[in-house]
């Protein structure tokens, strides 16, 4: 992939269903051993094991385990996108406390799996620069879908429309990622009202006319 450094390259494009399958074996295999092990404990040997293959298979398709965690890391923010798009594809109510219900609903949609793998996956381990441009690609497409709403709805300037709608997805993705990594609330159920009300709470004195 384009800007992606050679050495966190797959070495190997899975061209046939074989050798398709075997990458998908490590990969899932990775996802196990990290969230086991951690992102330090969590060896290409370990992962070998883990898939039943020699290290030697491993490397034919994976130079080292940071390009392993590169492509777990990508799909949670193809996940990401797919949540996103579907909420949008499905259309968003008028009021703004039900659209601010359906993009943290998304955002958890996105974030469904093993907190204990996100935690390595954006906590522990390093990200190059071209994943993080990926996650910043993601992120500005979703402000700018946020800060159109509000500007439909408040007619103001566009850059604080842009600011508003920043904070309101920087607060739901951190928030949700540090609510999987720790799990402070009984519930999901009961996280996600309050962040509701939270980002409510907020939007709300935003969106008050100005004397």
């Amino acid at each position: 992939m384009p800007g992606t450094p050679k050495p966190l390259r797959p070495r190997k494009s899975p061209r046939q269903e074989r050798s398709a399958n075997t990458r998908e074996r490590i990969v899932q295999a990775a996802a196990r051993v990290f969230t086991d092990h951690g992102y330090a404990a969590g060896t290409t040997n370990r992962i070998a094991e883990e898939a039943d293959l020699s290290i030697g298979s491993l490397y034919q398709y994976f130079p080292n385990k940071d390009a392993i965690l590169l492509e777990l890391t990508r799909r949670h923010i193809q996940d990401g996108q797919r949540a996103v798009l579907a909420a949008l594809e499905r259309g968003l109510p008028r009021s703004w406390n039900e659209r601010v219900a359906v993009f943290v609903d998304a955002a958890f949609e996105a974030h469904q799996g093993d907190p204990r793998l996100h935690q390595v996956l954006f906590e522990e381990s390093p990200r190059p620069p071209a994943l993080l441009a990926e996650l910043h690609s993601l992120q500005d497409a979703l402000v700018d879908t946020v800060a159109d709403l509000l500007r439909a709805d408040t007619n103001e300037d566009s850059t604080d429309n842009r600011l508003t709608a920043w904070l309101l997805v920087s607060t739901t993705e951190s928030l949700t990622h540090r609510h999987l990594a720790d799990r402070h609330a009984p519930e999901l159920r009961v996280f996600r009202d309050e962040l509701i009300n939270l980002l409510m709470a907020y939007l709300q004195y935003q969106l008050e006319p100005k004397k």
